[in-house]
């Protein structure tokens, strides 16, 4: 086939040839500064496995925690844990994109090279999200932060040094399923709103089995899990306050 790029009738041919190596550099830069799929906040997540505290890195690399984003439909949503929202995603003329809610509120996102960044907001700094997946998938909004923060942050294999069951291990899959902890086959770590208000200064986490479950209080140290009763302190026609009660379980990662 070589023969074909000499002689008279290949100078089409080198033309198209080289036209064709054009477009996929173009379509290779776009698809670079593409913001399309799924974003995730890596950052609060990095922070919660390294200082322990998961409410402390939220508040410090939050409020949002995941971004999907379609720039064909026009369309990206967030989540932040507790509240979800949908706008408009418009191109603007200086570079990026800003994402219209409606009623003068707006979001604004740009590349950064590996990085989507959000704009900073009146009550919160800019923040970095990291693609989690080129597309958008069917699965709830959210759930991919979940999925990364579990694995990260409660993932392998968690010996029950104190309390019921005392000497098994414990697996916290990053579906939310729970094994080995005695009378809980689900659980689901508080990321934001009325789960973190009753909480206070408190990590809390749902720990469920069958259709019952409640509210319990953790710390995380390293690698030691320690799990407390919530203690409400409020009355009973007032939102809960809980403060943490006798310590029931504490685990060591393996």
């Amino acid at each position: 086939y070589g023969g074909l790029l000499h002689g008279p009738s290949s100078r089409p041919l080198r033309l198209a040839l080289a036209g064709l190596a054009l477009s996929s550099l173009l379509l290779a830069g776009c698809s670079g500064r593409s913001v399309d799929g799924i974003w995730i906040n890596q950052a609060a997540i990095d922070a919660a496995v390294a200082d322990d505290s998961l409410r402390e890195a939220l508040l410090a690399y939050g409020p949002n925690l995941e971004w999907r984003v379609q720039a064909a439909r026009g369309l990206a949503r967030f989540s932040n844990g507790f509240e979800q929202g949908e706008g408009r995603l418009q191109a603007l003329a200086e570079g990026g994109w800003q994402v219209d809610f409606g009623l003068d509120e707006h979001e604004q996102l740009r590349r950064s090279g590996a990085e989507l960044l959000q704009g900073e907001g009146p009550s919160w700094p800019a923040q970095r999200f990291r693609r989690y997946a080129a597309s958008v998938d069917d699965s709830p909004l959210g759930s991919h932060f979940e999925t990364a923060l579990y694995r990260a942050y409660l993932g392998g294999s968690w010996l029950i040094t104190q309390g019921l069951g005392e000497r098994g291990l414990v697996l916290f899959h990053a579906d939310g399923r729970v094994e080995g902890l005695p009378g809980a086959e689900r659980y689901a770590l508080c990321l934001a709103g009325d789960c973190a208000a009753m909480a206070g200064e408190h990590d809390s986490l749902w720990l469920q089995q069958g259709a019952q479950g409640q509210t319990w209080l953790f710390r995380r140290e390293g690698e030691q899990l320690r799990i407390f009763q919530a203690i409400n302190q409020s009355a009973a026609d007032e939102m809960p306050s809980y403060q943490p009660g006798a310590e029931v379980w504490r685990l060591q990662r393996d």
